[in-house]
């Protein structure tokens, strides 16, 4: 969670932020309304904490500006002068809290986490996605946000991901974010052009240019026309046709197959694929002029084993659309077949999810989706998985529960870089009971 900091006393400032990543939050400080004009559109902040009282404008002048973004962050106003009916003012100009100072910092920390779960929820209730796109882990949380700024600039946009992550929802979600919204958006699959249909494909081509080419195309490059053009699985193209491609975004102009005529096209070219670009380079069989012009900005899509509690959300997600066509009673999983599938690491990701839960929602006839349910593969997953970890062990040898507690919470703590907070999170225990484990280990 990203927290904008507007504070003008630099002891409290640095008191709070101190506090507040040791909540594990990320903190950005400045010291006036003007600063935080400048960084919200840059930090897209997930709380805005601002002193009321700042040099220059007020801290309520931020309000509109906050309330202005989508999503908007929530909003904690702090003062020393504070009364009832300032209060009321920033309540009713849209700030979510109001503190007065001198506050006590255990309450603050408290009313932060209250408003800032109280967004999460506000965010499921309204079922909120991205784009069609859902996910509150800060892997994905961070991809969207980075999504907004790219869609901002007109540059070529390459996406990478592992198969079944979702890179064409991206490629659609910065068409629908961008100035170009209003334009087509159009996606090809490079690898499922014919090598001698490429260039009329991308580039149309002019009646009688060859045989068959009874009428004149367009190519999707003119299609696209205004809008965004998503080349799917780049890695697979050609080299003749990649040498173009790098025209094209050089010189923003086509010429069709059988023309000498060049078109001025207005097109922004989003590319994606699951393969490693860097490494076709290095074997001749991707240009590295033209790589190094695809990266002007580079997304990475998460794979799924690394959205953590985003298994659950989306599981609950597709059973739900399940649910609402009709085409199953199910409307939960056991405690075992969670286990199961919370032990699966996904190699083919949201789309593996996807077919698992469809799958175990028509197999299923009551209301609780059992193990026997999900397909063969995820149920074995858990069973390799602890093998691998003991399978060298004699049964004498065979660790307590308690050690391989300890291992356990000290390879969430290095995984989580220390951050006790976030350990305990995932762990689902307090921070109290994390630090009595670490003392007993």
């Amino acid at each position: 969670m990203n927290i904008l900091l507007v504070e003008d006393d630099s002891d409290l400032a640095e008191l709070l932020c101190e506090e507040l990543e040791g909540e594990g939050y990320q903190v950005v400080t400045v010291h006036s309304a003007e600063a935080a004009s400048a960084q919200l559109g840059e930090l897209l902040p997930d709380l805005v904490i601002s002193d009321l009282r700042l040099p220059g404008r007020n801290g309520i002048t931020l309000i509109p500006e906050v309330k202005a973004m989508n999503p908007a962050p929530a909003i904690l106003l702090i003062t020393a002068f504070g009364t009832v009916n300032q209060a009321v003012d920033a309540l009713k100009a849209g700030a979510d809290d109001f503190l007065t100072k001198p506050f006590d910092m255990d309450h603050c920390l408290l009313t932060v986490r209250r408003l800032l779960e109280h967004r999460k929820l506000k965010a499921r209730i309204a079922g909120e996605q991205f784009h069609g796109m859902l996910g509150e882990s800060s892997a994905m949380q961070t991809l969207f946000k980075t999504i907004r700024r790219i869609a901002r600039a007109d540059g070529p946009v390459l996406i990478l991901g592992e198969s079944g992550t979702g890179k064409e929802l991206v490629a659609k979600a910065i068409h629908q974010e961008s100035d170009r919204q209003k334009g087509p958006f159009l996606a090809v699959n490079c690898a499922g052009i014919p090598n001698e249909l490429l260039e009329s494909e991308f580039f149309g081509h002019a009646a009688g240019a060859y045989t068959g080419a009874n009428k004149a195309r367009l190519g999707l490059l003119r299609e696209a026309n205004g809008g965004t053009l998503l080349l799917d699985e780049i890695g697979e193209m050609p080299l003749a046709l990649q040498a173009k491609l790098l025209r094209v975004l050089q010189e923003g102009t086509i010429r069709p197959v059988g023309t000498d005529k060049e078109i001025k096209v207005d097109v922004r070219i989003v590319t994606a694929t699951h393969r490693n670009l860097e490494a076709l380079m290095t074997e001749g069989l991707f240009r590295e002029d033209l790589f190094f012009r695809l990266e002007t900005f580079t997304l990475c899509v998460p794979p799924l084993r690394e959205r953590g509690d985003d298994i659950a959300l989306l599981t609950r997600h597709f059973l739900a659309q399940q649910q609402q066509a009709g085409k199953t009673k199910a409307r939960q999983l056991s405690h075992t077949t969670w286990k199961e599938l919370l032990n699966y690491s996904f190699p083919g990701n949201v789309r593996e999810l996807q077919n698992a839960i469809e799958r175990a929602a028509i197999y299923c006839e009551g209301e609780e989706v059992l193990p026997q349910h999900l397909p063969q593969r995820l149920r074995q997953q858990q069973y390799k998985a602890m093998e691998n970890i003991f399978y060298h062990l004699s049964s004498d040898a065979l660790p307590s529960l308690s050690h391989v507690q300890q291992d356990y919470v000290r390879y969430v703590l290095d995984k989580t870089q220390g951050n006790k907070a976030h350990a305990a999170e995932i762990l689902g225990v307090t921070r109290r009971t994390l630090y009595r484990w670490l003392d007993e280990g």
